[in-house]
């Protein structure tokens, strides 16, 4: 069974960084396209980021790129998304989930992905 946890989500303050990471357990990421979302409460889902099975390629929504970088250790079975510059808008349940396949749609939609963690807070906050 797919297995991912995701970790590293908390509070910071605005103009703080963390980094999440998600991990996975009974398969090997190598095959999989990796994307993260994120959900502020009464609002819908949206995608964050998402990186192809290599690592070549990645795509972010417009509200954090240049803020967001997303990377992959795929020896480590492990995919990071590195957060600075947040702002309170920020704040929402992260997801990591996974998309069997070498390519990320830019489109970012949580319909192509089969597999999901169960999400990691994180609070923006002063």
């Amino acid at each position: 069974q797919l297995q991912l946890v995701e970790s590293g989500g908390g509070l910071v303050q605005p103009g703080g960084s963390l980094r999440l990471s998600c991990a996975a357990s009974g398969f090997t990421l190598d095959y999989y396209a990796i994307g993260w979302f994120r959900q502020a409460p009464g609002k819908e889902r949206e995608g964050v980021s998402c990186i192809s099975s290599s690592g070549g390629s990645t795509h972010y929504a417009d509200s954090v790129k240049g803020r967001f970088t997303l990377s992959r250790d795929n020896a480590a079975n492990t995919v990071a998304l590195q957060m600075n510059s947040l702002k309170p808008e920020d704040t929402a349940v992260y997801y990591c989930a996974a998309s069997a396949g070498y390519y990320c749609s830019p489109r970012l939609s949580s319909f192509e992905y089969d597999s999901w963690g169960q999400g990691t807070q994180v609070t923006v906050s002063s």
